[in-house]
């Protein structure tokens, strides 16, 4: 077995302790181009055994460090690095975000000799003085193009500041533009630039891949790609797509047609990609739809189709998504799908890599030159058929817990906001701009990460139930007046049925109000002067009226949840609530026959109920108004005539007792029948009310 070119070149000037810069096309073994000298470079106790070093350059700190772009690359390096070093017992550990950190802190503290990992993991590790990156001989970039972009630079950077001065650095990719090679050689010390060449000649692309580039409509896309994955002699497909959205969906889609698929982007979580990777690499799933995360550098041996559901943004990122098939010598197939609108940018694409596909075919799920081109059986439908639905499927793969912390594989802090946000803002951010992608995918991981560690909201059983509202429907505004009256009620209702009492018909005639939703006060009147025969009984309970004009103090009414605004100066709450609550004490208490013996003899004399308006009357209890509209006959007859509508509002005053209402009457006959139309308020004389 003969090395690759790549390998044939970089070994003998890395081994020696050179900086090297190591381009070559994808698939043609960089990996052990820069890993055999690594393992080289470490001294382990085989070492010291075989008296090739002595035991003072034994160390547990990590000897050579390895950083890569993402979490798929670093765990493939690892096993390379861990399957070439076994000999000789070399330890080799991956650093990543999305796991745990108390088992990468225990394996530091055993004892490492060679570190693979991302920036984010790396930069925490060593600023909590938990890694200890002092004793490091040899740094390599893989991918160097991605790490020293704008997104890496910073991260890059703060890590080389942990490193001692003397130092091997290398730097290997497929793609190494001008501008990164200049801004390498300020990281290096006389480097060596190997650019190897293949002997299949000068293209971008490996001969042993067919390039198959169709202009398909964006609605035909799922269909067309379902034919795709039924042609003859397809092995392992990989789907890939700009967005997270994208991916997604088209994963979706592609398991409701019958195809074992997979997803790996940003917005999974560290278990859920390593359970799509896993279950691709066994079989278990033929198709992984994928984002760029899984461009570069991911090696699965049995990929015979790439399908590019969306153009990519660049060549580079075109070249990188093309070598995931045609690897090690062996053939694949590589289909581009581009869109109407994404045709100048394929155009460029297309002029960078000089390919033959300037003007790509239109094509449609049902052309015959895509069932010919592709080795489609005829007749094939979008829908795989049962018979061969042969994949055990992605939930076949047990999804390993791997302590992650945050809602989208991202811990909440620098780790998340650097190698989860890498991911989010690499895949999500081609929306927005691929370095811009890159800032707000960092700031994204933080705070998805805070997000994933926020506490549940309780659960909807768990809230108390909301007491629905008692509502009661008094006319008056007030329930005291109905509370009080409940007993005397209850033992009327055996004898004959209650009857609401009306309002007195002359004086709601002479002092009808304008019609609003304004309670109009009932005409005060004295209780015990109305009816002393009838209450005799219930002197004792009967206070003493007060002189002076001053008011009793007014009881709160409880009000309805509706409601309409009453007047400020309401005059018969405080008269008649206080003479309702000693009748009601008085029937409770001391004489509830009599009370009973009253109620029916005024509910007998009690005229039919008039017609309901919408003006609501204060309401006095039903014994007790009739009585008081007896009373107040001869008074309404002396009330002056009804005045003209205006917009002032009516108050009522309190009414005195007997001595002071002969003294108000002379200035009752003196005042105008039209008061002047003023936005003032007029105070009403009281009715003067004849002791019986």
């Amino acid at each position: 077995m003969s090395p690759f070119p790549i390998q044939e070149m970089t070994l003998p000037v890395a081994l020696s302790g050179t900086d090297v810069i190591g381009q070559a096309k994808t698939g043609t073994g960089k990996t052990l181009g820069f890993g055999l000298p690594l393992l080289e470079r470490v001294t382990v106790p085989a070492d010291v055994e075989a008296g090739r070093a002595k035991p003072e350059k034994l160390t547990d700190a990590p000897q050579a460090l390895v950083v890569v772009p993402t979490r798929e690359l670093c765990t493939q390096v690892t096993n390379d690095l861990l399957t070439a070093g076994k000999v000789r017992n070399v330890r080799v550990l991956a650093i990543y975000g999305g796991r745990a950190y108390e088992p990468q802190v225990e394996a530091l503290k055993k004892g490492v000799d060679i570190i693979v990992g991302t920036p984010g993991r790396l930069l925490d590790l060593a600023g909590q003085k938990k890694l200890d990156l002092s004793h490091i001989r040899a740094l390599v970039l893989d991918e160097a193009d991605e790490m020293l972009d704008l997104g890496f630079l910073p991260d890059v950077e703060r890590i080389m500041s942990y490193l001692p001065p003397k130092r091997q650095t290398m730097l290997f990719s497929a793609t190494m533009p001008g501008a990164v090679i200049g801004l390498a050689r300020r990281y290096m010390t006389q480097p060596t630039h190997i650019r190897a060449v293949s002997e299949d000649g000068e293209g971008a692309t490996v001969a042993n891949t067919t390039q198959h580039v169709f202009r398909a409509h964006n609605m035909d896309k799922p269909e067309l790609v379902s034919r795709i994955l039924q042609a003859e002699g397809r092995g392992l497909a990989m789907i890939f797509c700009r967005t997270k959205r994208t991916a997604a969906d088209i994963a979706e889609q592609l398991e409701k047609r019958g195809f074992a698929s997979g997803a790996v982007h940003g917005d999974l979580g560290q278990g859920a990609r390593e359970q799509a990777l896993r279950a691709f690499r066994n079989g278990k799933v033929d198709v992984l739809v994928c984002t760029d995360v899984a461009a570069r550098g991911i090696d699965v041996e049995g990929v015979t189709h790439v399908i590019n559901y969306q153009t990519p943004e660049d060549e580079k990122t075109f070249l990188h998504r093309v070598g995931r098939t045609g690897r090690a010598g062996k053939k694949g197939i590589a289909v581009t799908l581009v869109d109407w609108d994404d045709i100048p940018r394929w155009q460029l694409i297309n002029k960078a890599l000089e390919l033959d596909f300037h003007d790509p075919v239109e094509t449609y799920s049902t052309s015959p030159h895509l069932y010919e081109q592709m080795n489609i059986p005829a007749g094939t439908k979008g829908i795989l058929p049962r018979a061969e639905r042969t994949r055990a499927g992605l939930k076949a793969e047990n999804l390993e817990d791997l302590g992650e912390t945050g809602g989208r594989g991202g811990r909440g802090g620098r780790d998340g906001g650097r190698d989860s946000g890498r991911d989010g803002g690499r895949d999500g951010g081609r929306d927005g701009g691929r370095d811009g992608g890159r800032d707000n995918g960092r700031d994204g991981g933080r705070d998805g990460g805070r997000d994933g560690c926020g506490a549940a909201a309780p659960a909807a059983e768990e809230r108390p139930a909301r007491t629905p509202r008692q509502r009661r429907r008094t006319r008056g505004g007030s329930d005291q007046g109905a509370e009080v009256m409940a007993p005397v009620t209850a033992q009327i209702a055996p004898v004959t049925p209650v009857v609401e009492a009306p309002e007195a018909p002359a004086a709601d005639e002479a002092r009808k109000p304008r019609r609003r939703r304004t309670r109009s006060a009932a005409p005060a009147a004295t209780f015990v002067a109305a009816a002393p025969a009838a209450l005799e009984p219930l002197a004792p309970f009967v206070a003493e009226p007060e002189t002076d004009f001053q008011m009793a103090p007014p009881v709160e009414p409880v009000r309805a949840r509706r409601t309409i605004r009453a007047p400020r100066k309401a005059v018969a709450a405080p008269v008649a609530a206080p003479v309702v609550e000693v009748v009601a004490q008085a029937a409770v208490v001391e004489a509830p026959v009599a009370a009973v013996a009253v109620a029916v003899a005024v509910a007998e004399e009690a005229p039919v109920k008039p017609k309901r308006t919408r003006t609501r009357k204060a309401a006095v209890a039903a014994p007790v108004a009739d009585v008081v509209a007896e009373a107040a006959a001869p008074a309404a007859e002396e009330a002056p005539a009804k005045p003209k509508r205006t917009r002032t509002r009516k108050v009522a005053a309190v009414a005195p007792e007997a001595p002071a209402a002969e003294a108000a009457a002379p200035a009752a006959e003196e005042a105008p029948v039209k008061p002047k139309r003023t936005r003032t308020r007029k105070a009403a004389v009281a009715v003067e009310t004849p002791q019986a």
